[in-house]
């Protein structure tokens, strides 16, 4: 009896094995071309270049996911930039481009505070002055 049950047991891992390798074959595809042929990683996007030789398929990844080495290190350099500047953002520690620090940022709220202030008084004074009744025109004037 214990023999059937690891023998449906291997049947059991055998046929659930089974998706997971037609997924992977369903993965990539070849195409014949004039020289070999391509084959294309349907999830990633990534295509390789085949060849025959000496009966056996040589194949290399297509020219352009080859970058060369100094676009590869800029990119490098790039991405390091970035990561020190959204380590200095999380930390707080630098200041957003374009912002200015704290305390010249408060200095210049005193100044609007005490612009609005002093427009909000004239405004004030204008409202209570008392107003003189608007001319009639004049007949001849119209």
């Amino acid at each position: 009896m214990r023999h059937h049950v690891t023998l449906a047991c291997a049947a059991f891992a055998g046929l659930a094995a089974l998706p997971a390798a037609a997924e992977e074959a369903e993965r990539y595809r070849l195409e014949r071309t004039e020289d070999g042929y391509v084959r294309l990683d349907t999830t990633t996007g990534a295509m390789t270049l085949c060849r025959e030789a000496d009966g056996r398929l040589v194949c290399a990844p297509a020219a352009q996911e080859t970058g060369s080495a100094s676009e590869v290190e800029s990119l490098r350099e790039r991405l390091r930039l970035l990561e020190g500047r959204v380590a200095a953002l999380e930390s707080g520690g630098a200041p957003v481009a374009g912002l200015p620090p704290e305390e010249e940022f408060e200095r210049g709220i005193g100044y609007m505070e005490r612009f609005f202030r002093m427009f909000m008084g004239l405004v004030k004074e204008f409202e209570d002055e008392p107003r003189a009744a608007p001319e009639k025109p004049a007949p001849e004037r119209t």
